[in-house]
């Protein structure tokens, strides 16, 4: 008995001596997740030394208290919580983050706010989608002083001001996204002085009229009713390093910061552009900018000077109303490597400078830093060798869903400078080129003479007509082509010995047969979808399974018992995602048949035996025939002379 005694003492020693050094049991819980369980209440045996508890995505209505002394997350978002009792949260001394989104705190309000200021030490806040006004969040963020991230989505705040955060000034992070915010008073951001990230998306903010948020590093205002962005220059240094204004009703560039970080713009889906020119734009914008600092006079061009000055690496211009290119402008930006300029409404692009001093010699200008263009679905039909000449580090263009028309060579050009078509040859560091859905008609030789093309896409070019030669001069760089959609028969396909070619996309023509220029290109995926194919060369196919590792077959008129170049690629474990889809068609009866070429050897065995089972029945059938015929006609013969003698 006194030994069960001692060895019980020396059990709670034990884990007394664990708790005294650690704080905790050796073996504690660290998480439990109790997510989508159709809970209607707190479980009551949940272990006591949790650090993360999760009760999302349940029916609980009421929260009353807690009692886990090491809890620092609690996730309670998405139930029906409309009650809590205030002191709930009293016993969860280390808590840090709790989301409480998605619920409706709106009902009950002053318990609710009571309980959660008892709640002192958190760092995370979601208090989203909960129908708050701007009262309620006041009361919510009572005795919140150590909070360094808060969002506020989808409630119903109609204004900001500088009450609301005057009792929670370590803010970093802000998230007011998708509310009804027309107005913010000033001094409400301006006294955070560690907030970094400000969301005001999805508001209703018509104009910032002077931005003077030192300390944000990211703020992003899509998808309000934005019409202009004002910063009123000063000496002093932002921190901005990416804006965002998508989705808005900018009719000009916004005026930023002067001496900032801004390293990402984003301007799609606006209305810039919309002015007749580049210069009518700019000039209105400068007007707009000294009225709304209110200046008597214009000075001088507060929008470019401001711009040139920032180290912009991306802009995204996509989805305006251009029809110009603002050449002048983007020319500023001597740091800029990616320019989204799709989905607009260019359809030229003419060197539209100004000359310098009234001398009539207009100024060339440079892209130095850019690599990636992106100027697909603009309706271009002309691009100027003066802007091309400008794009010296240029390595992607996209002019997909446009009508440019290549030029052969560049003499064609020295001929005639007017040509409508494009000397790509121009551009010498160019890699990636897209002209698919380009209306082209012609690919002449020597079209990429001049480039080093590592992928080339010419789809959906349908009565483009590729002549001998046209890859003359990429054949010994080229990784990638897309030869797709063209309406081309394998005569019309002519392709040189590719050394590098990895990737080929001939799908949707007319081809029967694969180029045996092919064998030369260590290809690893090829795409032959949606063509005539009856069967593919099988010594061509095993010189391909070198390094071929993925082929899309479907969409042909594959011979079922023709299939040897298959099974090689069965063998050599080549992928065929498609093979399911794939159908083939036998030779007597020329009926098709899906997921035949899973394992075509066994049906063409069961087809060749049914063939001779076949024949075998017709003959039997026959020497039946025969014998039933002569018995018939042994037996009339001796009818008939038997009646015979009875006569006589």
């Amino acid at each position: 008995m006194v030994r069960h005694m001692f060895s019980h003492l020396l059990l709670l020693w034990s884990l007394s001596h664990d708790l005294y050094i650690t704080g905790l049991p050796h073996h504690e819980p660290k998480e439990q997740s109790w997510n989508n369980h159709n809970l209607y209440s707190v479980p009551l045996d949940l272990d006591a030394r949790l650090r993360r508890l999760d009760l999302s995505n349940n029916f609980i209505r009421q929260l009353h208290t807690l009692a886990y002394p090491y809890l620092e997350q609690l996730d309670l978002s998405s139930n029906q919580l409309d009650l809590i009792s205030e002191g709930a949260f009293e016993n969860l001394a280390q808590l840090e983050e709790l989301n409480l989104s998605r619920n409706a705190l709106n009902n009950n309000l002053g318990i609710n706010s009571k309980a959660l200021q008892s709640v002192s030490r958190l760092r995370t806040l979601d208090i989203s989608m909960n129908g708050l006004s701007y009262g309620a969040v006041e009361l919510f963020l009572l005795n919140k002083s150590s909070l360094e991230q808060l969002k506020i989505t989808g409630n119903s705040i109609t204004r900001l001001s500088h009450n609301l955060f005057k009792e929670s000034k370590g803010l970093r992070s802000i998230t007011i996204d998708d509310n009804l915010i027309s107005v913010i008073e000033q001094g409400t951001f301006e006294p955070l002085r560690q907030l970094e990230i400000l969301n005001l998306a999805k508001n209703n903010l018509a104009h910032i009229c002077d931005f003077k948020l030192h300390q944000i590093k990211h703020l992003n205002l899509s998808r309000n009713s934005v019409e202009f962005f004002v910063t009123r220059e000063d000496d002093q240094l932002y921190s901005l390093e990416t804006l965002d204004l998508s989705h808005n009703k900018l009719l000009y560039f916004p005026i930023v910061p002067k001496m900032s970080r801004l390293r990402y713009l984003h301007l799609q889906n606006n209305m810039i552009g919309a002015l007749n020119s580049e210069a009518t734009m700019v000039s209105e914008a400068n007007a707009l900018y000294s009225d709304i600092i209110k200046e008597r006079t214009v000075r001088k061009n507060n929008l470019h000077s401001n711009w040139r000055l920032m180290p912009l690496i991306y802009i995204d211009l996509s989805y305006n109303h251009f029809r110009s290119f603002p050449l002048e402008t983007l020319s500023l930006l001597s740091s800029l490597q990616t320019l989204n300029f799709s989905h607009n409404c260019l359809q030229n692009i003419i060197w539209n400078v100004r000359s310098i001093n009234g001398s009539g010699f207009r100024r060339q200008l440079f892209f130095p830093s850019l690599k990636y263009l992106d100027l697909q679905s603009n309706g271009l039909g002309y691009i100027s060798p003066l802007f091309l000449s400008a794009l010296t580090q240029i390595e992607k263009l996209d002019l997909q869903d446009n009508s440019m028309k290549p030029c052969g060579s560049q003499s064609t050009q020295q001929i005639n400078p007017n040509t409508s078509c494009v000397v790509f040859g121009q551009l010498r560091t160019l890699k990636h080129l897209n002209l698919k859905e380009n209306n082209i008609e012609k690919l002449q030789p020597n079209t990429f003479q001049k480039n080093s093309l590592v992928s080339l896409n010419l789809a959906r070019n349908p009565h483009m007509v590729m002549q001998v030669g046209a890859l003359e001069g990429v054949e010994r760089t080229l990784q990638s082509l897309i030869v797709s959609e063209i309406n081309m028969t394998s005569s019309d396909l002519s392709l040189p010995c590719m050394p590098l070619l990895t990737q080929l996309d001939i799908s949707n023509n007319r081809l029967d047969l694969l180029p045996s220029s092919l064998s030369c290109s260590p290809l690893r995926e090829i795409n032959i979808r949606n063509n005539h194919f009856v069967s593919l060369n099988n010594s061509l196919t095993l010189a391909l399974s070198a390094h071929l590792n993925l082929m899309y077959i479907s969409g042909n008129h594959f011979n079922c018992c023709d299939s040897k170049w298959l099974t090689s690629l069965h063998e050599l474990k080549i992928k065929l995602p498609d093979i399911s889809d794939t159908v083939c068609f036998t030779g007597d009866r020329n009926m098709a048949m899906t997921g035949y070429l899973k394992n075509p050897s066994g049906h063409c065995l069961l087809h060749t035996e049914a063939q001779e089972v076949h024949f075998g029945q017709i003959f039997i059938i026959g020497v039946f025939v025969a014998v039933i015929l002569t018995v018939f006609i042994v037996v009339t013969r001796k009818v008939c002379c038997s009646r015979g003698s009875f006569i006589v």
